[in-house]
This record gives structure tokens, sequence and C-alpha cells, in this order.
């Protein structure tokens, strides 16, 4: 992703202004022995992660979500996604 900002114009002020307010909350993190990483507090505040937690695959990345969220928003894809597999991705399904 951040190869991708980093081909943005830099001319474009609402480029400029997208890539500043998406990376400000970026952090670098080195995964400890056992191949963890931690999340920052301000991090799993703005997520709402607690002590319950889901880690998803989606594609190329992995996503943190707090389990109900998950939840939540699964339920809901669900429904969309039965009413629109065969348009969005036609002959998969």
């Amino acid at each position: 992703m951040t190869e991708e900002l980093r081909r943005a114009p830099l001319t474009s002020k609402q480029a400029r202004d997208w890539i500043r307010v998406m990376l400000s909350g970026a952090y670098k993190e080195v995964p400890d022995k056992q191949g963890r990483i931690s999340v920052p507090a301000d991090l799993r505040a703005y997520a709402g992660l607690d002590r319950e937690l889901a880690v998803i695959g989606a594609g190329s990345r992995a996503e943190i979500w707090n389990a109900s969220a998950w939840r939540e928003y699964l339920a809901v894809q669900e429904e969309v996604f039965s009413n629109t597999a065969e348009e969005i991705i036609p002959g998969m399904f």
C-alpha cells in the first residue's frame, strides 16, 4: 500500500491530504521471537479491540477485528453477497 501511496502525485492537494491522514496512524512493528506483534493502545482503541479478536485473511494482508464487530459485519455481508454474487463475480457461483 505504501508503494501505491508513493506513486500518488504530490502536486495534488487531495492526494497529499489523503496520504497524510492514511499514514498518520501507522506504526512499524517488529515481530518477537515467536512471530507476534503488539498493537499500540491508540490503534486498539480506534478499532475497538478488546479481549476477543478475530484475525482474518484478506488477500495479501491480515486484518484484526473486534470479534463481535466482525460477526456483525459478516452477517450483513453474507446477505449482500447472496444478492450480488453473480453480478460481482460472474460464473464463480
